[in-house]
């Protein structure tokens, strides 16, 4: 079995659209970490393509946010001005799905979180090698995929040691060791690179490799700005940060 994992696609149809066509043909389902909505103009259109291609789903901070469930003063103005325009513009199925989904899951040997599997709903980082190491104890799995800063990075842990790669491209799931691992952003990379950011897990082989995936970010952004929304979340996506 073969999963496409993916995370903080934020409302960028263009991103969506370009990693599930390189998805299509190497992987065998799809499984989402949250925050499909939020900063990009498309919020409706993600969430029906999430729903009907991916086989679970755990809800991120944005998914709280647009529902009522996080105060938009957690968030600096660009993203509650965006997390406000999204709000608006979702009906009442959408806000019912928004609001169901759990802050975590199990899928064979990996868990499924947002954000640090160690208390979820607190929305903690993990961006540099000292954030992962204690959020090991907070699950049982294997492996856990996590997204939330929108940058790819893998943690791990076993009897040699602890690991750290802030740059991962595949990863080989070492028998004794087990692994924390960010697949990055979909709609809004912050790494440098542009490209949306997606894994694929191979769950047979034992291998988790992150891909990056080129899209129409002139059109993401032209739609950002035709909405009203704050510009800076266009200009954005063509630098990766």
């Amino acid at each position: 079995m073969r999963y496409a994992i993916l995370s903080d696609i934020h409302g960028n149809l263009e991103a969506l659209g370009a990693v599930l066509a390189d998805a299509a043909g190497r992987t065998d389902g799809v499984l989402c970490l949250g925050d499909v909505v939020g900063y990009g103009a498309d919020p409706t259109a993600c969430v029906d393509l999430v729903a009907d291609r991916a086989e679970k789903v755990v809800g991120g901070n944005h998914e709280w946010a647009v529902t009522g469930r996080l105060a938009l003063g957690w968030f600096n103005r660009w993203a509650r001005a965006a997390a406000e325009w999204t709000s608006d513009r979702l009906d009442s199925d959408h806000q019912a799905w928004l609001s169901a989904l759990p802050l975590s899951s199990e899928v064979a040997d990996a868990t499924l979180v947002h954000a640090s599997p160690a208390r979820p709903d607190e929305w903690d980082y993990l961006l540099v090698a000292e954030d992962g190491w204690d959020a090991f104890s907070a699950f049982a799995t294997r492996v856990c995929f996590v997204g939330h800063s929108h940058r790819p990075a893998a943690w791990s842990l076993g009897s040699s040691g602890p690991g750290w790669d802030p740059r991962p491209a595949t990863i080989t799931l070492e028998a004794g060791r087990r692994y924390i691992v960010n697949v990055g952003s979909v709609g809004q990379p912050r790494d440098g690179d542009p490209r949306a950011s997606y894994a694929v897990w191979d769950v047979d082989a034992g291998q988790v490799a992150i891909r990056r995936v080129a899209y129409d970010i002139a059109t993401a952004r032209r739609k950002i700005q035709a909405a009203g929304l704050p510009r800076v979340l266009g200009d954005r996506l063509g630098a990766g940060t």
